[in-house]
């Protein structure tokens, strides 16, 4: 979903057909559609794009092209042939469609149009990724099933998807719960949900996020003007304020009296549990997908702001390198090349360690891994990127910008509490107080935590046939270290063993301040890995960084609720 008010139409995640955001507003302050009469095509046609019928949908192609072939005739005057929401669906289609015929004939639409003397726009980024090459994605393949059932359900396969779909097992789960999340019955109004998490994710900067969920806001039926700043929107959703910086750069300050502020009786205006979980969900889920956007350098998606321009002529030709000057909407990119050094032994390092640890029987006292775990914990890792300021779309939607994440202090520097993972912990305590506040939201959550911290295909770098188990709990240890939550039967020695400075640089990062996050972080850990296996170390990230967020807010709903 595009949230560019000419974005095109969307279908509704369940199959269904709605339209997608149109140009001009009803004077209500809500934007209408675009009607039959103007310069796209109906509804309907695009509608059936997204059918699971193949004869309806080629109809619906045929219906389509004819449409904007006979706009295209002598008696239509140039540019005025076409509205600009059309050939940005257009374009669209022509980038990311996985359906072979519908991407071709998008693609034949558009050069018809630009040799009828309409200016057609064209994609600013050659890929989904900044850092990722596209040929890595977009390849022909039994991974194409997942996506072509993201397009006939969602009716678009955006640039999260393409990455994600490196690892299908994954991100079938993902849909799954995101779908729930934003679509399904729930306490909260469906344009709410897409306005928090537009909220959400503009705490970190995140213009992708920020569009893609102004999109389903104003689809949703959302007053314009709520996107003009958060003093526009409801007195209740501007009362998720501190609660959604807290969440975004320290949850471990949320504590009992955040909650009774927002439900107690005499609360104005109050929010009743069902809801507060909802949205505390919907924050964190934006938060931690901030983190994977930015640390896969995703790019705008082609009809996004900064994502498409009518300034050359051709949407085909001249595709934008990942290496090129980027534009203050897409993550920063710096040259990011190294010298080309021989990592084989690097990783031949990282495995025999991974050996050793595995069959190390030493056992420590309590107190050394407390101590292990508080030098992990108040390690200075910097980051001295200096970015431009994030565009106008964005920065009207935040409050107290320069709230952030702060490292912990030292042991007995007045640091915050550590939080036991014994004490409090999903399993025990938070899986089942969702379930009970949100039903069948706790499942979906925990299936996708348990995917992503199983998923292996047993190689790393140029090997096969590696036991990876203690390298991702490393990492996931390491992500729930940094938000204070501590593991009182891990050793957290073997994160400095297993976890070489470069990679702790980009976990923490994108972990902490992922809008830190550049081209040059990310290509200096695991050089010789697949991009793939970035990828996977991209989503443990985003999902132990979720659920310690969830962990510090469920403790503080169960300290209310007693």
């Amino acid at each position: 979903m595009a949230s560019d008010p000419t974005a095109g139409y969307t279908c509704r995640a369940n199959g269904g057909d709605a339209p997608g955001t149109g140009s001009g507003s009803d004077g209500s302050g809500r934007r209408r559609y675009e009607s039959e009469s103007d310069a796209g095509p109906t509804v309907k046609s695009l509608a059936l794009l997204c059918s699971r019928d193949e004869e309806a949908r080629a109809a619906s192609l045929e219906e389509l092209s004819q449409e904007v072939l006979a706009r295209l005739g002598p008696a239509r005057p140039g540019s005025a042939r076409l509205s600009k929401q059309t050939l940005l669906l257009l374009l669209r289609l022509s980038r990311s469609c996985p359906l072979q015929e519908v991407r071709g004939r998008a693609s034949e639409l558009l050069r018809a149009a630009q040799e009828q003397g309409v200016e057609v726009p064209r994609a600013l980024a050659s890929g989904p990724s900044a850092f990722i090459p596209a040929k890595e994605m977009l390849k022909e393949g039994p991974d194409q099933d997942i996506l072509i059932e993201s397009f006939l359900s969602l009716g678009r396969v955006d640039h999260i998807t393409m990455v994600m779909a490196m690892h299908p097992a994954y991100l079938s789960c993902f849909l799954r719960t995101q779908h729930a999340l934003l679509e399904m019955d729930g306490p909260l109004p469906r344009h709410w949900r897409h306005y928090i998490a537009v909220m959400a994710a503009a705490r970190h900067h995140c213009s992708y996020l920020v569009q893609q969920h102004s999109a389903g806001f104003l689809d949703a039926g959302g007053e314009e003007s709520w996107l003009s700043g958060l003093q526009h929107a409801p007195t209740k959703l501007r009362s998720l304020k501190t609660l959604n910086k807290l969440l975004a750069h320290r949850p471990w300050l949320i504590r009992q009296q955040h909650i009774q502020e927002l439900v107690c009786p005499g609360a104005e205006p109050r929010w009743s549990l069902a809801e507060l979980i909802h949205a505390v969900i919907l924050m964190a889920h934006a938060h931690s997908l901030c983190s994977f956007g930015w640390g896969c350098g995703l790019n705008p998606e082609p009809d996004h702001i900064g994502g498409y321009t009518f300034q050359l002529p051709s949407p085909i030709h001249l595709p934008r390198s990942p290496h090129s000057p980027h534009s203050p909407h897409s993550p920063a990119h710096e040259d990011g090349r190294q010298e080309l050094v021989d990592g084989a032994m690097e990783v031949e390092v990282l495995m025999q360690r991974m050996v050793e640890l595995q069959q190390q029987e030493e056992e420590c006292t309590q107190e050394e891994m407390v101590t292990r775990f508080e030098r992990e914990r108040s390690e200075s890792i910097p980051t001295t990127v200096v970015r431009e300021a994030p565009p106008d779309l964005v920065l009207r939607l935040v409050e107290d910008p320069e709230f952030r994440y702060e490292d912990f202090a030292p042991r007995g520097e007045q640091a915050p509490p550590t939080m036991r993972a014994q004490d409090y912990s999903w399993e025990d305590h938070g899986f089942s107080l969702v379930n009970r506040l949100l039903p069948d939201m706790g499942q979906l959550l925990d299936e996708k935590f348990q995917v992503v911290s199983n998923l292996t295909y047993n190689r790393m770098a140029m090997h096969e046939g590696v036991d990876t188990h203690t390298l991702r709990k490393a990492l996931w240890n390491y992500i729930h270290c940094l938000y204070g939550i501590r593991y009182d039967d891990y050793d957290y020695g073997s994160v400095n063993v297993l976890l070489e400075r470069s990679l702790k640089v980009f976990v923490k990062t994108m972990a902490c301040y992922p809008e830190q996050t550049t081209a040059r972080v990310y290509h200096a850990f695991w050089r010789h890995f697949r991009h793939s296996e970035k990828v996977h170390a991209n989503l443990i990230v985003m999902e132990a960084r979720l659920q310690a967020a969830l962990l510090y807010t469920l403790r503080a709903i169960t300290h209310y609720m007693r």
